[in-house]
């Protein structure tokens, strides 16, 4: 966690990022900016489903995927749609510390068990864990944001891209300083 970078007055937000979409959004979640209205959205942030988490943001201001761990390569349609349809040119993505997403492989039996109780066979719901969880298994929470970041700019040359983390203790955003 030595690589958060706090942002707790506007002085805090990295000039390059003042006065932009994600410098905003900061703004907004943890200093308390004053909500305006807007017509559409300026911004598309990827996050985790995870129910502890909540952004404080004007309505209309960003487009919100939620995807476990905040992996966006299996909803990369809708990011597409949000940058040519919905003509944002910027994304946060903001991954949360104690992500259920990370060493997902310790955490099988219990999903396994979880479906078990919900009426799947045991071998459908291995099945099913063994399938998926490669594929949703996102390691280090600031890691995998830096690099899905790094994936998403490449991808989206004319998209800005900055990777927040939401820590969970303290409900704000922070920024992730790049390696």
């Amino acid at each position: 966690m030595d690589r958060l970078i706090a942002v707790d007055s506007l002085t805090d937000i990295p000039p390059s990022l003042r006065g932009t979409p994600a410098g905003r959004l900061l703004e907004y979640h943890n200093l308390g900016r004053r909500r305006k209205t807007y017509e559409r959205a300026e911004l598309l942030i990827g996050m985790c489903m995870d129910h502890r988490k909540q952004l404080r943001l004007p309505e209309q201001f960003a487009y919100i995927l939620r995807a476990g761990g905040a992996n966006l390569r299996p909803s990369e349609f809708k990011v597409s749609y949000a940058i040519a349809v919905g003509g944002v040119r910027s994304i946060a993505l903001i991954g949360h510390t104690s992500c259920g997403m990370t060493n997902l492989s310790a955490r099988r039996e219990e999903f396994v068990a979880g479906l078990v109780d919900a009426g799947w066979s045991r071998g459908e719901a291995e099945l099913h864990f063994d399938g998926f969880a490669p594929l949703f298994e996102i390691g280090d929470p600031l890691d995998f944001v830096s690099r899905e970041a790094r994936r998403l700019a490449a991808r989206y040359p004319a998209v800005s891209v900055t990777p927040m983390i939401y820590r969970v203790e303290d409900g704000r955003l922070y920024l992730v300083e790049e390696r």
